[in-house]
């Protein structure tokens, strides 16, 4: 295989982890894998080197936006301050104090 094709290989390996990763893998949602399969699979009716060079790119920039909406919508949820995080804390500071030895008293309810 040339270098170029391994590139494809690669590109098009990419961006169906993250279909499935991130989209998911269910019947409802099989249509955007079996469009991404469609795409790759299309041969280009132009022998333009140059639209084919813009179509992996478009499909290595889509696999980086899908890559980065769910990364940062994963950092929205952790820096969320609306949500009441004390339970996560308390359980975070715990481990924490049990990794040197400690251990956290119990806080009084009244």
């Amino acid at each position: 295989m040339s270098s170029e094709a391994l590139h494809v290989t690669k590109v098009y390996r990419n961006l169906l982890r993250a279909v499935k990763k991130h989209i998911g893998n269910e019947e409802n949602k099989r249509h955007f894998r079996e469009y991404v399969t469609e795409e790759f699979r299309k041969k280009s009716i132009s022998t333009d080197l140059s639209s084919n060079q813009h179509r992996i790119k478009l499909a290595q920039d889509y696999t980086f936006l899908l890559n980065s909406v769910h990364h940062h919508k994963d950092l929205l949820f952790s820096y969320n301050i609306a949500v009441d995080r004390s339970d996560e804390m308390r359980r975070i500071l715990g481990k924490s104090a049990a990794s040197v030895g400690l251990q956290l008293p119990e806080v009084y309810q009244p």
